[in-house]
């Protein structure tokens, strides 16, 4: 169990939290939301003890192991699976005894332990991890360093989901994953067997996922039961009745000082008055419910043009000649149209962004242009190449100028308005805005000019629920087309009408909703997996059935050692097997189950592990 008590955390003489009580019980699945800079990776480090707090306590049942994805990457040429596999140190470092251990006894004793820890079942575990969050199985061997950021934050993540740990926390979990990995560790936490936190502005992943949601607002943490969908309906109630109250409380007071401010002068009414005064002081004051910066879009709607405003015959488009990312591409956009770009990462959906925004040309193949079309175009990459010394007001002035040479500084502060940014905000630095204000920012620059084509890539990985919530709504009020990639099911689902896959090179209508697309991604990794099984077979086949190479020297020295070593751990292992074969055999074996469950569990080990040498010496043999 959690257990927070009167916590306070300050830096910078700026209080995040203040006087904090709140208990999570074992088991419970727990969501944390809050607007962005409201304090919710800040408890999440101070419940680790990255942080330390300046007033109260955190503790934690003393035996519970905790669990966070790792955000320092570790520097390894190691295979991914095998950085997953680290990530368990105790099972890790049993097996490295096992190759250096001499006594007998001890060894049993390891194997016990490993059988124990249902190690010779983590490389299936590990590879099925891996392999929902995205990697192909012939991937699991490649070097962890050669995959970029993003993809190792996976197997960061692959890696914490392997330790299963009593209480585990989640950041952002689905900040670097596609629509189909969200998929996948949705279906993955709905099963998970211990406590969970989970910070998200997922709001789909936080209705199936979790029991519990605890408000980071104004300083305090407020704990609400059910999923966010409950969470809404009781806070939107607590809300109402409080503003109520303090309307009320507010006419009982004006009334109260209108009393004063007429008789306190006469000495017939000045007791009267002055009890008024300090039954007013002793009032205890209900807060008013602050309204929170409501984020805003507005994106204006353009004049009408003719249907379909874009039209690709047959293209082949990619980026170096003669190899096309995506093949045949045939489809029409039309004024009203919205589309959903589906597809795991890798795909080619921002290749298809990039070819309708015309920032990529075609190989092959014909592509029609309404005359009149302007496009706005969103990417999730040019939040980088924002001049941070500049100002958004400097910054949309100069774009819109470009097409109106005398635009007007009102005008300009009209645009940056629609998009939630005062005065004072407009005139920051860009340095300055969180990544949400920065998000904005774009929408308010690729839209100044009434696009009759709204192209998003990715819109939603700076915004919180709220600003989502508010990009869907202008999304539906906009009165132009919209095609759209996003991992955010609820808002393709809230947006999209039309649902384009993209996968092996071409780009199919697909048809059917966001749940069947689920069902066939599910159908797509079993197909996938079951090929990949297949080739590895076949070359593996392949492989035994080549002539004997010349091996040389030093080679066939290494050969001899893998072949004697596998020899023994093979002698050992039957020994063990016909040890417990014997054990297996008596008649009283089955009176004691955990014993009997505990034991047959050991010897599938062992006769694992014994085919795994068996087959190691075999190829040393063949080698």
């Amino acid at each position: 169990m959690l257990s927070i008590a009167n916590l306070t955390y300050r830096v910078g003489g700026r209080t995040i939290l203040e006087d904090c009580a709140m208990n999570v019980q074992d088991g419970w699945r727990v969501g944390v939301v809050g607007l962005n800079g409201a304090g919710k990776s800040t408890l999440f480090k101070l419940i680790t003890g990255e942080l330390h707090n300046d007033g109260g306590s955190i503790s934690l049942s003393p035996k519970q192991k905790l669990g966070q994805v790792r955000q320092d990457m570790p520097e390894t040429d190691d295979a991914l699976i095998d950085v997953v596999l680290a990530a368990h140190t105790e099972m890790a470092a049993l097996w490295k005894a096992t190759e250096t251990e001499e006594d007998p006894n001890k060894i049993a004793d390891i194997y016990q332990a490993l059988a124990d820890l249902d190690a010779y079942s983590a490389p299936s575990k590990a590879a099925t991890l891996l392999q929902g969050l995205g990697f192909k199985e012939s991937q699991l061997s490649e070097p962890f360093s050669s995959f970029s950021g993003g993809w190792q934050m996976r197997v960061m993540l692959a890696a914490v989901l392997f330790l299963e740990p009593d209480f585990l926390l989640l950041d952002e979990p689905t900040n670097h994953l596609d629509l189909e990995a969200i998929m996948w560790l949705e279906n993955y936490l709905i099963s998970y067997p211990h406590t969970m936190m989970i910070i998200s502005h997922d709001r789909e992943l936080l209705n199936k996922c979790t029991d519990h949601i605890i408000h980071v607002d104004k300083k305090k943490l407020t704990l609400y039961g059910g999923n966010y969908d409950a969470f809404e309906k009781e806070r939107a109630l607590r809300t109402g009745l409080q503003q109520k109250m303090f309307e009320k409380q507010q006419a009982e007071r004006a009334h109260m000082q209108a009393f004063i401010d007429r008789f306190k002068a006469k000495a017939s009414k000045a007791t009267q008055a002055q009890s008024r005064v300090k039954a007013m002081e002793r009032m205890d004051l209900v807060d008013a419910v602050i309204a929170e910066r409501a984020v805003k879009f507005n994106f204006p709607s353009p004049e009408k043009i003719p249907s379909p405003m874009l039209t690709i015959q047959k293209a082949d488009v990619g980026y170096v000649e003669g190899k096309p990312i995506l093949r045949g591409v045939h489809e029409s956009i039309d004024n009203d149209d919205r589309i959903a770009l589906l597809g795991a990462n890798g795909n080619g959906k921002s290749t298809m962004m990039k070819l309708i925004a015309g920032k990529l040309g075609i190989m092959g193949g014909e592509m029609f242009r309404s005359g009149k079309l302007r496009i706005g175009y969103f990417s999730q990459h040019q939040t980088d190449e924002l001049d941070v010394n500049s100002t958004p007001y400097e910054e949309l002035m100069r774009l819109m100028r470009n097409t109106i040479p005398d635009i007007a500084e009102p005008r300009v502060r009209a645009k940056l308005g629609a998009f939630g940014f005062s005065r004072d905000l407009a005139d920051n630095k860009i340095s300055a805005l969180s990544g949400g204000e920065k998000a904005r920012l774009l929408f308010a620059f690729m839209s100044f000019d009434a696009p009759h084509l709204l192209l998003l890539d990715e819109p939603t990985n700076h915004l919180d629920i709220d600003a989502r919530e508010a990009l869907v709504q202008a999304l539906n009020n906009y009165e132009g087309a919209v095609v759209i990639v996003s991992h955010d099911p609820t808002m393709l689902e809230r947006v999209a009408d039309r649902l384009w896959l993209v996968k092996d090179g071409k780009v199919t209508n697909f048809e059917g909703d966001l749940e069947d697309y689920r069902a066939f991604t599910v159908q797509s990794r079993r197909e996938e997996k079951s090929a990949e099984k297949k080739a590895a077979q076949k070359e593996k086949a392949a492989a035994k059935a080549e002539p004997v190479k010349d091996v040389s020297p030093k080679n066939l020295n290494e050969l001899k050692k893998k072949s004697e070593k596998a020899e023994k751990e093979i002698a050992r292992l039957t020994a063990e097997k016909d040890s417990l074969e014997v054990v297996m055999a008596k008649p009283d074996f089955y009176q004691n189950k955990d014993k009997s469950i505990k034991i047959q569990k050991e010897y599938d080990g062992v006769i694992a592990e014994l085919a795994k040498q068996e087959e190691i010496w075999l190829e040393a043999q063949v080698a």
